[in-house]
This record gives C-alpha cells, structure tokens and sequence, in this order.
C-alpha cells in the first residue's frame, strides 16, 4: 500500500483517453498527502511561442517537452521533500524520457504505471469526455507501438479496460508498490 511519508513517487502514463487524468485524481484524493502534477497543465504554462508535444518546429516542441519534464520532476523533488507524495499525469512514450525521470528524481522510489486499456478504449473514452477536453490525436498506433517496444519491461502495464476509474486508482494504491518499481 502507498502510504504518507514514503520517497515514493507515482508516475502515471499511457495514451491519451487512457483514464490517467481520472485516475490520478482519485489516486492522489485517496491519500492523506498528495500533490497531482498534470503534465498537460504544466506545459500550458507556457503561454506565448508553445509548441505541443507533436508540434513544429520539432526541436522546439523536444525543447518544450524537455521543459516540462524538468518542471514536473522539480515539483515532485518539492512536495516529496515537504512530505506529499506527488502522482505525476504525463505521457511518457520512450525509454529515454523515462530515464531522464529517473535521472531527476533519485531520491525518490519511481513507481512507473503505464494504464493499457488498448487503443478502442482510449478512442471511445475520448468521444465522451467534455468537447472541451477532448484530444483530437491519430497516432494511436504509432504510440502504442512505441511504448510497447521502449517501455514493454517496465513499470506496471495494467489493462484497465474492463475497471472503472475508481477500480483503477484502488488497485494502484494496494498494488503498486510491488508490482510498478522501476529498477
């Protein structure tokens, strides 16, 4: 069980409709000290000159990337140290962004959860988000692919498919800690 107190630091990710938003916000109101760090929220902070994630020019967007993985980890160094255990909502596609993680957050045990419910469950839970937080996004193949090659060895896959968000966030809380540490 994750519990207060603990240099744990969940990291939630998959693709886009997969349930991280939902999920993360149960998982952090479950326990008695948390932080939710959204990677969407952190890189609209980014006002005038953003570049999405897939956006152009591409160095720029990988800059900007690159940016907010650096803010996420500072805050999550931050309210670890302040004795709040940050869940971290972000995609995370390859092996490289989740090492540069690692490399920022060595203080804290890396609990990496990759929700999988497959491709048609993230299309489907797109259609019925609020029109204002739907994401308009065609490379779920690609990325799913990706993911399944870069990071297929780590973390926790949990095909959520079949669970509801509190399912999810519920098993995350008993389980992770044995099942989610990245080596």
């Amino acid at each position: 069980m994750i519990a207060a107190g603990t240099r744990d630091c969940l990291i939630v990710t998959g693709m886009p409709g997969a349930g991280k938003s939902t999920v993360t916000r149960l998982i952090a109101e479950r326990l008695p000290r948390s932080a939710r760090l959204d990677g969407d929220f952190i890189s609209r902070l980014v006002v005038s000159g953003r570049v999405w994630a897939l956006g152009e020019p591409a160095e720029e967007a990988a800059r900007q990337v690159e940016l907010c993985n650096r803010n996420l980890c500072t805050l999550a160094n931050n309210f670890s140290d302040a004795g709040f255990t940050p869940v971290i909502d972000w995609v995370i596609p390859d092996r490289e962004q989740l090492d540069f993680f690692r490399s920022l957050l060595p203080a804290r045990r890396v609990l990496f959860i990759v929700l999988a419910p497959g491709i048609e469950t993230c299309r489907y839970r797109n259609t019925i988000r609020d029109p204002r937080e739907r994401f308009a996004f065609d490379g779920y193949e690609d990325l799913e692919a990706g993911m399944k090659r870069e990071l297929g060895d780590a973390g926790w896959w949990l095909d959520s498919a079949a669970l509801t968000a509190e399912e999810t966030a519920d098993r995350i809380l008993r389980e992770a800690r044995h099942r989610a540490l990245v080596a």
